[in-house]
């Protein structure tokens, strides 16, 4: 089977193409450039062009065919055009989420194909497993503090049944010493952060691409429900529910954070205090036509209801909640929950299995 390794430069890919090379698979290395805009990057958080070098230094040491390829158009159309959207409606996506499904596992797939590739394999940290009736199941990384089933909870069955994940079964210390013992030069390479294939960034800046300033009120909610106007901010959509930093309001002895925001108004609600109680929500609901199921069989009909594990942004423990569904999905936790943000995606599990998602709408 002809396997194509999707090499990024860092240390997971890199292992990934290594174990499949032990097991005699036909591996081609492939390296994928999705940005090209610097606006809004902190300098030296997204050196594409070392990455692109280690990613072939890795593929020499293991002797593999490698291709370049540059999926910019798609990445700012099906990704970044979607943040800006996102952000503009008052509301903070998860790119990382649709890079996999839009980019890693459709676009690349698609280049990965034409170079006669049947799957594709990545580092990410997560396992594939099957039922007896043949559907595929997404299944959670063995490593608790590196399991990335969470980015990959919007793929669909044809995605997973092109996909292969190398190190699922590893621990990030043990991944970096088989990268180490086999002498790659990603071995000792720090993880990469920020957004897929942008980097770091300076939020602000970069949403200013396409989305102006525009000077509104900083509204404080005080803890028996009083409100005052205390301050003026950039523009509403440049700020984010639960962020702390940014604000430029002083005179309070607990950091303020950001309960809400309203596009419309151009309005910032703040609150005083990470426990404020206006951070904190019970409930929320995903629209109809955002509800993804992985398992496709266990999609619930209208009308009933199901407890499962529900993770609400990545690295977030999973809870117990309640889902209903009726013409929406509604999810309902036994003890409020810090940071749910509309934009995000809920993915709910069924013991390690990841079985559906959903960008949230809404919270109460």
């Amino acid at each position: 089977m002809k396997i194509a390794v999707g090499l990024s430069g860092g240390v997971d890919s890199s292992v990934a193409a290594l174990l499949l090379r032990r097991q005699g698979y036909n591996l081609i290395g492939m390296f994928m450039r999705n940005w090209h805009d610097i606006t809004g990057t902190l300098h030296g958080d997204c050196a594409w062009e070392e990455d692109l070098d280690l990613a072939k230094m890795v593929a020499r040491k293991l002797d593999i065919p490698f291709h370049y390829v540059d999926l910019s158009d798609q990445y700012r159309k099906r990704v970044v055009d979607y943040m800006f959207r996102e952000y503009e409606r008052g509301r903070t996506p998860n790119p990382d989420i649709l890079c996999n499904r839009e980019i890693k596992f459709d676009a690349f797939l698609e280049k990965a194909f034409e170079l006669g590739a049947e799957k594709v394999a990545t580092g990410h940290y997560c396992r594939i497993g099957m039922t007896g009736n043949g559907i595929y199941r997404l299944l959670q990384g063995s490593d608790p503090n590196k399991d990335q089933s969470y980015f990959l909870c919007q793929l669909n069955q044809t995605q997973l049944s092109k996909a292969v994940f190398p190190i699922g079964e590893l621990l990030k210390p043990g991944v970096r010493e088989l990268a180490a013992e086999a002498g790659l030069p990603t071995a000792e390479r720090k993880d990469s952060q920020g957004i897929c294939f942008v980097g770091k960034v300076d939020l602000p800046l970069f949403l200013q691409q396409q989305l102006k300033p525009r000077q509104g009120d900083v509204v404080e909610i005080f803890r028996d429900g009083s409100s005052k106007v205390i301050g003026k901010h950039r523009g509403a959509h440049f700020y984010t529910i639960g962020q702390r930093k940014g604000l430029q309001i002083g005179g309070h002895a607990q950091p303020l954070f950001v309960l809400h925001t309203d596009t419309v108004s151009n309005t910032v609600y703040v609150g005083e205090g990470q426990d404020h109680p206006g951070l904190y929500h019970s409930r929320l609901t995903i629209s109809q036509k955002d509800v993804h199921w992985i398992r496709p069989d266990l999609e619930m009909r209208p009308g009933e209801e199901r407890t499962y594990r529900i993770r609400i942004r990545y690295r977030q423990p999973l809870r117990t909640g309640k889902l209903f569904f009726d013409n929406d999905m509604h999810i309902h936790f036994p003890e409020p929950e810090r940071g749910i943000t509309p934009g995000q995606f809920a993915a709910w599990y069924q013991g390690e299995e990841l079985i559906g998602s959903g960008v949230i709408a809404t919270r109460s």
